[in-house]
């Protein structure tokens, strides 16, 4: 009997499809804020979407270094945590700037800190894996 992989393990395409997805969401985001929003809402939100998909951006093409790094490690659950961490920091970061930017509203705006810690784990199991991976190699 194989053991079961984990549901939070991805496929390398698979973190791959996400880093896409995100990549083609966060430039839609940005082509929205400059030319849809700028003349709809006050430059606080605005600034606020922007760096919302700033954010998002950014944490795609981590997304990517995570496909890479899931196709050299298959199996490391810093991988995965280091994906997870990403993903959801794109949807509670950049997802309340949205909200914020489009709407004005400041109700989702507690989740920020959140998405940004979230971001900051991603990070910190990428520097987990590699330092793994070098003690190993010593």
């Amino acid at each position: 009997m194989r053991p079961r992989a984990s549901p939070l393990k991805l496929q390398p395409d698979t973190w791959l499809l996400l880093a896409a997805v995100n990549g083609f969401l966060a430039v839609l985001a940005g082509a929205f804020a400059a030319h849809g929003l700028e003349a709809q809402t006050a430059s606080t939100s605005l600034d606020a979407f922007k760096t919302g998909a700033q954010y998002h951006m950014y944490h795609a093409l981590a997304l990517i270094a995570v496909a890479w790094r899931a196709d050299r490690r298959k199996g490391a659950l810093s991988i995965a945590l280091a994906g997870w961490g990403f993903v959801i920091g794109i949807l509670l970061f950049s997802g309340s700037l949205y909200v914020l930017g489009v709407s004005g509203s400041r109700s989702l705006v507690w989740l920020t800190p959140l998405g940004g810690v979230s971001f900051l784990g991603g990070w910190a199991a990428l520097v987990v894996d590699v330092l793994v991976k070098l003690q190993k190699a010593a």
